[in-house]
């Protein structure tokens, strides 16, 4: 059995359906990106995992049926979500989100974690008594990353991680992302319209397109497909 596995998934706002009968699944130790345009339902999809949105069909992860569970309950089962538009606390500081990250953790001494994560991300150690507000939107971004895997998450899901950043910026948190999947081996879901970068750290791969699943794969069959190519990588 996959880590998570969706099956016929369907999801609505209201009376709007966005989703129509998704079937995706994720291994463990992988890393999955779903693309699209904008109004593909990629970030539908996120949230339909995270119990957001009224959602039918399956959605398992070890095994465990994800549908109805309330949102920190899904969290707590060791699944973080690094929502659009970073999601800080903008009245906390750096050392405070990361704190708040580790809601679930039984202990209380974060301090070697806290060293780790700003080893990763050096520009949040000069920052670390600055409120998260204050910081910039790749900052934040990267604090959001971290701030999500001091939960010590099983499967982190990033929507759309390079949104709204500077392309030297992108890079670099891309580059730190490979970096945590190979030092930590956690599985993820990367919900992204940048296909260059997102290919660049996947081994699977997904396009959504009118909130169905048009294409899949292993990440170098759609790198080399001429449709995606076309589409998604400009060439």
């Amino acid at each position: 059995m996959s880590l998570l596995e969706i099956g016929g998934l369907t999801a609505s706002y209201g009376p709007v359906q966005v989703l129509h009968g998704i079937d995706l699944h994720v291994e463990e130790g992988e890393v999955a990106v779903v693309l699209g345009a904008n109004g593909a339902g990629k970030t539908t999809t996120i949230r339909s995992i995270c119990q957001m949105v009224s959602t039918k069909g399956s959605i398992t992860f070890q095994g465990q049926s994800l549908t109805g569970k309330s949102t920190s309950e899904i969290a707590r089962m060791g699944v973080a979500h690094v929502p659009q538009g970073r999601g800080t606390f903008a009245d906390l500081t750096v050392v405070e989100n990361l704190e708040v990250g580790a809601f679930r953790r039984k202990e209380k001494n974060f301090s070697s974690d806290y060293d780790f994560w700003f080893g990763i991300f050096p520009r949040l150690a000069e920052r670390r008594a600055q409120l998260a507000g204050s910081l910039s939107g790749g900052e934040q971004q990267m604090l959001a990353v971290a701030r999500a895997m001091m939960s010590k998450p099983t499967l982190l899901l990033l929507d759309e991680p390079s949104l709204g950043l500077a392309p030297i910026i992108v890079q670099d948190l891309f580059q730190r992302l490979r970096t945590i999947k190979d030092e930590q081996g956690v599985t993820m879901l990367v919900v992204e319209q940048n296909a260059s970068l997102a290919f660049s750290i996947a081994n699977r791969a997904y396009v959504l397109e009118a909130g169905a699943i048009a294409l899949s794969g292993s990440a170098d069959e759609l790198k080399n497909d001429d449709a995606v190519r076309k589409a998604y990588l400009g060439y």
